[in-house]
């Protein structure tokens, strides 16, 4: 069986066009252009929403929360539009993810990944990605704790995907944004278990 080149190219394509737009760090622009220090170089040092909270406000935050979770988001629904199908989906849905956490923009350093995770689940299922964030909120108001929601959530996304879309391709993807979400988060976890870990709300000095 001959392999056909053509094939391949759209999948190559949908997977640069997310990974350039995952890239797009909202948190280092936010805090540019509201005049805020650089979220790399202060508290956690990382890129999120939950940093940019504790150091730029609320405001600052929330339009981080929001860009992170557009960029995972608006390529799937594009993608949608040009019926991508279910491999192509998940491809730029991965990629996106990917460029969330090594922008190619900001020397590969990047984010923890939870709110682009949430946008790409939306676009892969807008109830997959809701029972995920409903679980994300659930979890974050009993403990506090960002990163841990964050997990727990993440833990359980590649089943509810999975059951809901029937598709195993799709069931895959997210188990894989889990992985490499999980491994992100691994200074969190030693923090939860020293006891060092700051909760939702309180800045960190």
């Amino acid at each position: 069986m001959n392999f056909d080149p053509d094939l391949l190219a759209p999948y190559l394509l949908y997977a640069l066009a997310g990974y350039l737009t995952g890239s797009i760090s909202t948190a280092i622009i936010t805090c540019k252009l509201m005049g805020l220090k650089d979220p790399r170089s202060i508290g956690s040092n990382n890129p999120g929403a939950t940093n940019v909270l504790r150091h730029g406000g609320k405001k600052a935050a929330i339009i981080t929360l929001l860009g992170d979770m557009l960029k995972g988001l608006i390529p799937i629904l594009i993608a949608r539009q040009l019926q991508a199908d279910i491999i192509a989906l998940s491809t730029i849905g991965v990629t996106a993810f990917l460029g969330h956490l090594y922008p190619v923009y900001f020397r590969f350093k990047g984010g923890k990944g939870v709110a682009t995770f949430y946008g790409v689940l939306l676009g892969f299922n807008w109830i997959a990605g809701s029972a995920a964030l409903g679980i994300w909120l659930l979890t974050a108001a009993i403990i506090k704790l960002s990163s841990i929601a964050g997990l727990v959530s993440a833990f359980c996304s590649p089943v509810i995907v999975w059951y809901i879309t029937q598709s195993q391709i799709m069931g895959a993807a997210t188990l894989l944004m889990t992985i490499l979400l999980t491994w992100r988060h691994r200074s969190n976890i030693k923090n939860v278990i020293e006891g060092k870990e700051n909760k939702i709300g309180v800045k960190k000095e």
